[in-house]
């Protein structure tokens, strides 16, 4: 199966006709109208879904899919995650990432002092925060600013930082 993005989970049904009420995980609320197809993943399988109809209702989205007509077939789904190909996603401007392309880069000094992998990151409103996960186990947390990341290597995996004065 193709690599898979995870873009929101159902929390709850909407009305009598098998709508979805959805928390969308995306930067990108508006993208619901475009789909066409998602994948929704359940504890027990992963099945792909003609999407019927889809719009923005305030901070969620509703989602109608085909073969959910009725609010128990909806209700089946609640907890669900819903999710695209990789290669559905939208195309970001240079020098912007997804989250899960961060996540598992690995962490390095201009200087070349390896400080960690990237294993979670904080999302704080004003700036993310890298959460680096040392060999020993041990965390630094790394402000995700222009001051301080210098370089991204999606290719290499690899982050480089310059790090202020005094932050580890």
């Amino acid at each position: 199966m193709e690599q898979m993005a995870t873009i929101g989970k159902v929390i709850s049904t909407h009305g009598v006709r098998g709508g979805l009420k959805v928390q969308p995980f995306s930067d990108f609320p508006e993208r619901v109208k475009t789909l066409h197809r998602v994948f929704v993943e359940t504890a027990a399988e992963v099945k792909a879904y003609q999407v019927r109809e889809a719009f923005v209702h305030g901070r969620f989205w509703i989602i109608f899919l085909q073969d959910v007509e009725h609010i128990d077939s909806a209700e089946q789904l609640r907890g669900a995650l819903l999710k695209i190909p990789l290669t559905e996603r939208v195309e970001l401007p240079a020098d912007v990432y997804y989250l899960d392309q961060i996540i598992g880069l690995t962490v390095f000094t201009l200087e070349g002092q390896r400080l960690g992998q990237v294993s979670d990151i904080l999302q704080t409103g004003s700036n993310d925060v890298y959460v680096l996960r040392q060999a020993d186990g041990s965390e630094i947390l790394i402000p995700a600013l222009k001051s301080v990341v210098k370089k991204i290597d999606l290719q290499h995996g690899l982050l480089v930082v310059d790090l202020p004065e005094g932050l580890i």
